[in-house]
């Protein structure tokens, strides 16, 4: 069973997830698998290369700084950079689910529903807290501004989207409260398997 687990920036993705594995679930993370074929998969640098220059790679690993900056203020280079690295991502995720046959698999991905991801999971989860400890967080974990967070939020779906198309949501306040959720989904997550 693939269940798919989005929520926007700062929404405390990871903390569910982790909450998730200590549970027994096998987690894949999209974002972490992007950037290790970003700078393994030898077709893939020479296509981002070709898309940013130069620049898009330093000593032969990726200029994570630079590419952030070129695609938060270009939406056309950052669906070109998606066009190219996502299909990787499923490639490595389908065989990564060959391996986890019998599992409950947690597919963690920011942008689930953009990339088509969705499509992969029998069911979809969506993590969400209020606007301000979401800012909060991430300026406390990325040492950003207010404005580059709210600029990176521009080109997230909103979580009306995400909520209306995922078959549960967490709220994610208080761990406690979060912990309670996520064994209540597993559980049920159990029983469907």
């Amino acid at each position: 069973m693939v269940v798919g687990l989005t929520g926007g920036i700062g929404s405390g993705k990871t903390t569910v997830l982790n909450l998730f594995e200590a549970l027994g679930a096998k987690v894949f993370i999209a974002d972490v698998e992007a950037k290790k074929i970003m700078n393994s998969d030898q077709e893939l640098k020479a296509q981002i290369s070709k898309l940013f220059g130069k620049e898009a790679y330093i000593n032969n690993v990726l200029n994570r700084k630079f590419i952030a900056s070129e695609v938060f203020n270009n939406a056309e280079k950052l669906k070109a950079l998606n066009a190219l690295v996502h299909p990787k991502v499923r490639e490595r995720f389908l065989e990564f689910k060959l391996k986890m046959a019998g599992k409950i698999i947690i597919y963690e991905a920011a942008i689930l529903f953009e990339s088509g991801g969705n499509f992969e999971c029998d069911f979809v989860i969506t993590v969400t807290a209020d606007l301000n400890l979401r800012i909060e967080r991430v300026m406390q974990r990325d040492g950003v501004t207010k404005e580059e967070i709210e600029s990176r939020m521009q080109h997230q779906l909103n979580d009306d989207f995400k909520i209306k198309n995922s078959n549960f949501v967490i709220k994610n306040h208080q761990l406690k409260a979060t912990e309670t959720q996520v064994k209540t989904i597993f559980s049920i997550l159990e029983k469907l398997c």
